[in-house]
Parts: C-alpha cells; structure tokens; sequence
C-alpha cells in the first residue's frame, strides 16, 4: 500500500499525460475542417477584432452641458407692440441641458380673483340644477357656484377671471422669429479611465471663430453655435407646423473615440432627433399634438391682486450627450485571442462526430481513435503484483494473448486490448 500511494504521488508530479493523435486521410472530413476554421478564424478576425475593437477596453464619459440663448423676437397684437429677449421666451433660464424655447402663446391679462361664467363648452346648463355648488370639473377652471348664467348657457365658477379662452391656437404662431434664434452649447467631458477630459470648445475653436461661424453638418461640423431653425431641419419636422403647437427635438453629442491615435482626433459629432413624432404622420393621427404649458406673472393693482396668464407652446431641446472611448489593453487582447482558439475546437468535434456516427467505416474510425483496457485482466495483475511482489512478462503476455485472443497491434481494425502489469 505504501508503495502504491508513493508510485502514485510520483506519477502525479513527474508523468505527462498527452491525447492521442490519428491522422485521418479522408477529403470530405478533411474539407469539412478547413471550412469550419477558416470560418471561425473569420469571426474572430472580422468581428471581434476589427468589429468589436475586442483589443480594446473601453469607457463612459462623465460630463455637463451649459446652454445659451440668443435672439429677439417682436409681436404686435391689436396695435400693441412686444419685444421677447431670452428673458422672456426661455424657460428654464438657467441654461441647462433641457429647456423650451416659446414658439407661440395664448395670452390672458387682468384676471382677478372672482366670479365669473365658465367658458363655453366646459360645462354648459340651462338651470342651476346642472350647475353643482362646490364641485369641480377635471377640465374647469374653478369652482362652481350653483348658479347658471343665462346669457352664456354656462355655470357660473369662482376662479381668475375673465377665464382662459385656448380654444383657438393662434396660426401661424406669434413668434416666427424664433427660426433665427441661435442656440451656443458648450459640453465637457472626462474619461476616468483613461485620464482624458475634452471640450467640444476643440482645438481651432477660439474666440474669434465662435463670433462668426454658425453650425452646418459640412462646412462648420464642429461649430458649437446652431440656429433653431436649421436644428428643427435637420431633425426632419418643418419650422412652422412644430413652432405652432410645440414639439421636442434632441439634440445628441457624441464622444466616440480611439485614444490608439492622438488626443487631438477626439471630437464631438452632433446630430438632431425629432421627438415630437414621425414626421410624415398626420396631426389627426396623433391622440396628443405638441408641447405647451402654462405660467403666470403675479402683479398688484389698486391692492387687487392679479395677475397676466400666458399658455406657452414651444420647442423643447434636450441636449443628449453619448460617449464611448477605446484604447488598446493586452488583457481583453489575450481574452478574446483564447477565446478564440477554444471556438476552433468545433472543428474537432464536428469532425469527430462525422467520423464516429456517420461515415460508413465509423466502426474502423472508432477502433483506430479509441484504446480499450480489459478491467478484469488488469485487476489480476495489480493481484498477483501485491502477492508475490515479482511477475514474469512472458507469463502475463501469455496471459493476455488467452485472456482476450487479441493481436499485438494496438492500431488494428478489429481493435485492441491492453493490459499492463507493472514491475517493482
């Protein structure tokens, strides 16, 4: 027993095990592996190299947005004369990474706090039995009374009154002007992994080229300055149809870049998303066309607080900004080489299983790759091994040619058994 778990110890550390090898000489398997390699060396070349970067690690940027608004807008509305600045027509001011640009509007001024008939259509009655004191309507505009007006066929509500009138959109929209507005984005970012920050402020973007240069896919690509009007163009809507109602239109900045060459090649790419809808569909086909919102400006006048109501229709912007940067690493390099050469073992086993379950000498095939051990004769030797310590070769040959009847060619056709006595 001692000498067993020592020859065993001493097999492990100083044996080397190898698979067999068979050479088969068949053109119709031969071509089979050929293929499949070449197909998998086409994978990994083709898409996991040159498709994939698989050479490559990669990162997320992390960065901030900063907008600015410039343009201004003029409307006369029954002989009254306004000018929006960027004050007036942007919301939020703040210049973050979304806001709306006013595009149109329904305005309401002087309303007061009181009591007044409810606007045609909201809630219409012909005796104070339809009118509910003290119940709302979801589409209402304040609370009713209990009172029907007669000469509006409506019910009377407490609510900032003269109520709002919205129901005819003004066409075409009040603040045209809005094409020319100009739109100035600046955008930073940083790539943690790779220790890399950048501006879309890029090198040749001074001072001087920002005062005069206006954005253009061809001719200005990295201008960061856009007019509204060539924004909504490129996201595929018309100026017009979107200003009258509101809409929403993305605008994504795109970091994608390959730190294997020069920093300096890192620049930003811009392009615009129409999020309003599709642009050939209809508005009657939509259940809810544009984008509007209300806000007030409170006053005092005569001690009576007022106030002057605006329904605001604009083009809301939303700055996207995407990024994915790559650089060359031996460690995804290494994976995806290994992950490789493990793919190639399909060719073996494909061929493996032509050779063993469909050819017509898969018995032969069989014989020739496989190499069979008689248990029981290997079992009575082990025995007579630790009995007597000391066995003859000619006796456990003999043995072995009358226990199994088998040749001594291991490679025959009909196949082989081996039984191996060992000696001390």
């Amino acid at each position: 027993m001692k000498n067993q778990i020592t020859n065993a110890i001493s097999d492990f550390f100083f044996e080397y095990e190898t698979p067999r090898q068979v050479l088969v000489r068949n053109r119709r398997v031969g071509v089979v592996c050929r293929i499949i390699q070449l197909g998998v060396l086409a994978y990994i070349i083709g898409w996991v190299f040159i498709y994939e970067k698989g050479y490559q690690s990669t990162d997320i940027a992390v960065g901030s947005v900063f907008t600015k608004m410039k343009g201004v807008g003029y409307t006369s509305i029954n002989g009254s004369e306004r000018v929006w600045d960027v004050a007036d027509y942007v919301f939020p001011s703040q210049g973050d990474a979304s806001f709306v640009v006013m595009t149109n509007y329904i305005i309401t001024e002087g309303q007061k706090m009181g009591k007044c008939p409810e606007l045609h259509g909201k809630h219409n009655c012909s005796s104070n039995a339809d009118c509910e004191g003290g119940s709302f309507k979801r589409t209402g505009h304040g609370q009713m009374t209990g009172e029907c007006v007669k000469e509006t066929k409506t019910c009377q509500v407490l609510a900032w009154c003269p109520v709002e009138d919205d129901l005819v959109i003004p066409d075409p929209p009040m603040l045209m002007s809005a094409e020319n507005y100009t739109l100035f984005i600046k955008n930073s970012v940083t790539f943690p992994l790779f220790g890399v920050s950048r501006s879309n402020l890029v090198e040749g973007i001074d001072a001087g080229y920002i005062s005069k240069c206006l954005y253009h896919p061809e001719n200005a690509p990295l201008c960061p300055i856009f007019r509204l009007g060539d924004i909504v163009k490129l996201s595929g809507f018309n100026f017009e149809t979107i200003a009258t109602v509101g809409g929403a239109i993305g605008v994504v900045v795109d970091w994608t870049c390959n730190f294997d060459v020069a920093v300096t090649h890192c620049k930003p790419k811009y392009a615009f998303h129409g999020l309003y809808g599709n642009p050939t569909e209809t508005d009657k086909a939509r259940a809810s066309v544009g984008y509007n919102f209300r806000y007030a400006k409170h006053y005092m006048e005569d001690s009576i607080p007022k106030r002057t109501l605006l329904k605001v229709f604009g083009i809301r912007f939303d700055i996207i900004v995407q990024s994915l940067a790559r650089k060359f690493d031996i460690i995804p390099t290494l994976t995806a080489i290994g992950s490789g050469v493990g793919i190639f073992g399909v060719a073996t086993v494909v061929c493996d299983l032509v050779l063993l379950y469909l050819l017509p000498k898969r018995a032969f095939y069989k014989n020739m790759k496989f190499k069979y051990t008689d248990t029981h004769a290997q079992q009575d030797s082990e025995w007579l091994d630790l009995e007597t310590g000391d066995c003859c070769p000619f006796d456990a040959n003999a043995r072995q040619g009358q226990g199994t009847g088998q040749t001594d060619d291991p490679d025959s056709e009909a196949g082989s058994t081996e039984t191996d006595v060992s000696k001390k």
